[in-house]
């Protein structure tokens, strides 16, 4: 099976996607100096490939009156590969949990969750997160500001 590899011009595109997702084809054939129909065929590929995801809206947080996010360091009692699966398939069910990342170092596992405020984080902290056998130490990270939130990946 061929993997398909990207290319320079594949690679602008997706910056420019990244940046501004409603660009339209006759757009981005402007800026990369390609005809529509080129467009068209190279985001359908990159759509099939897997190396666009999907579109969304981001949200500006600051806009939103009632949100609190935090970054809890989760530290697991066994690093068995089942283990280590369950527990990422678990936080994958709650939409509380909005990244979720296996890591390297003290803990096993950084949470990115959102939700109304302190006392809705400790709740679910303690009656989701907590009460899985396999969770040891918990440390949680507060946020109390955002000052630069990126979301595109730079592509080479």
């Amino acid at each position: 099976m061929n993997k398909y590899q990207l290319d320079g011009v594949d690679a602008e595109l997706l910056n420019l996607l990244q940046l501004d997702g409603e660009l339209t084809y006759k757009e981005l054939a402007g800026k990369l100096n390609r005809s529509k129909t080129n467009i068209v065929e190279r985001v359908k590929k990159l759509r099939s490939e897997g190396f666009i995801d999907r579109y969304v809206a981001l949200v500006n947080p600051q806009k939103i009156k009632s949100i609190f996010v935090a970054f809890p360091l989760v530290q697991l009692k066994s690093h068995s590969k089942s283990d280590i699966e369950h527990f990422k398939q678990e936080m994958n069910l709650h939409e509380e949990v909005m990244e979720c990342y296996h890591i390297t170092g003290n803990f096993d596992f950084m949470l990115k969750i959102a939700t109304s405020d302190m006392i809705a984080y400790n709740d679910f902290l303690r009656d989701r997160i907590a009460i899985h056998p396999q969770v040891g130490t918990i440390q949680s990270f507060l946020v109390l500001s955002q000052s630069k939130r990126l979301t595109a990946y730079k592509i080479y």
